[in-house]
């Protein structure tokens, strides 16, 4: 078992940033998030379930819902399974939060309050840039100017990620490499140093957990587990299928026979490569051998050896 808990789990996310008690540290991320821009005193959860707006309309939930101390809305998202459409969804999350201000009453004059949609990803999302960090916002395509700062989506693309911990410069680079890392490492970093970081070891540390929390995310931890066995599986049936498509091409090409033949060989090489590379990473979170063998095709002495 590990030291500390996976923050990728909605129990784990929810434990470092979506309670009263670790307030101080949703506070320390975002202002480090936000360094340059603004500082945020103080803020209050809110209602993470919104309901409908009229009759059938589905409730949005959020991770974490909050608002600043000067009113502004802030949407945090843990994401760990791509989503074709989740740049989308996260443009509709803002909009909901934008749209439920006008609620307050006939006397409303468009007081519109800033809304930040903060997600994290635990995957690459082709729709948006290739960089770690995308920042998104309003702004007059003429110009190149801030149109309006009503609205801001900020991804984080955790794989995009790959400092080591003596290579982050800043408070939020140190931010990004404990997450990214927490459940494979046996000490936390920088905890020596920062106030911040020894309440997040203090908070993450599955051996202070009460019985009824540990229960909480042993259960979020194995659905955390299946999700990945299933992307993993969808990815293996996906290569698959590009093979067998890609082996009957070359027996239809005749005269290039020996080419085909020599790219199945590669494409087999590098499925098993991949196979191998896959079972390393479910190891390191420690699926169960036989778990991994289901998924991934190995043996388990294979899968002993890595």
């Amino acid at each position: 078992m590990s030291q500390f808990i996976n923050p990728f789990t909605d129990v784990g996310f929810k434990r470092i940033f979506g309670q009263e008690v670790s307030k101080p540290l949703l506070l320390d991320f975002l202002n480090h998030l936000l360094e340059g821009e603004r500082v945020i005193v103080d803020l209050k959860f809110l209602d993470k379930e919104l309901p409908g707006v009229y009759d059938g309309d589905r409730s949005t939930i959020y991770d974490i819902y909050c608002q600043t101390d000067t009113g502004e809305y802030i949407i945090v998202e843990m994401q760990n399974r791509y989503q074709h459409t989740f740049k989308q969804r996260s443009v509709y999350y803002a909009a909901q939060a934008i749209a439920r201000q006008g609620e307050r009453g006939s006397q409303w004059g468009y007081d519109v309050k800033a809304v930040y949609v903060v997600s994290f990803l635990n995957f690459v999302l082709k729709e948006v840039s290739a960089d770690f960090r995308t920042d998104v916002g309003l702004m007059d395509l003429h110009h190149h100017t801030l149109f309006s700062d009503s609205l801001r989506l900020i991804y984080l693309q955790l794989p995009l990620f790959e400092k080591e911990a003596d290579e982050c410069d800043t408070d939020f680079e140190r931010w990004i490499y404990v997450l990214k890392n927490m459940e494979t490492l046996n000490r936390l970093p920088f905890a020596a140093q920062s106030a911040v970081f020894q309440k997040l070891a203090s908070i993450t540390d599955v051996a202070s957990l009460s019985k009824d929390d540990r229960m909480k995310y042993d259960e979020s931890l194995r659905k955390f587990r299946d999700t990945l066995a299933v992307m993993q599986t969808e990815r293996m049936e996906g290569h698959a299928m590009g093979y067998a498509e890609g082996h009957a091409e070359g027996r239809a090409e005749g005269r290039a026979e020996g080419r085909a033949e020599g790219r199945a060989e590669g494409r087999a090489e590098g499925m098993i490569e991949e196979r191998q590379e896959n079972a390393r990473k479910m190891k390191a979170l420690g699926i169960a051998t036989d778990m991994i063998a289901q998924v991934t095709g190995l043996t388990a002495d294979d899968i002993a050896q890595l």
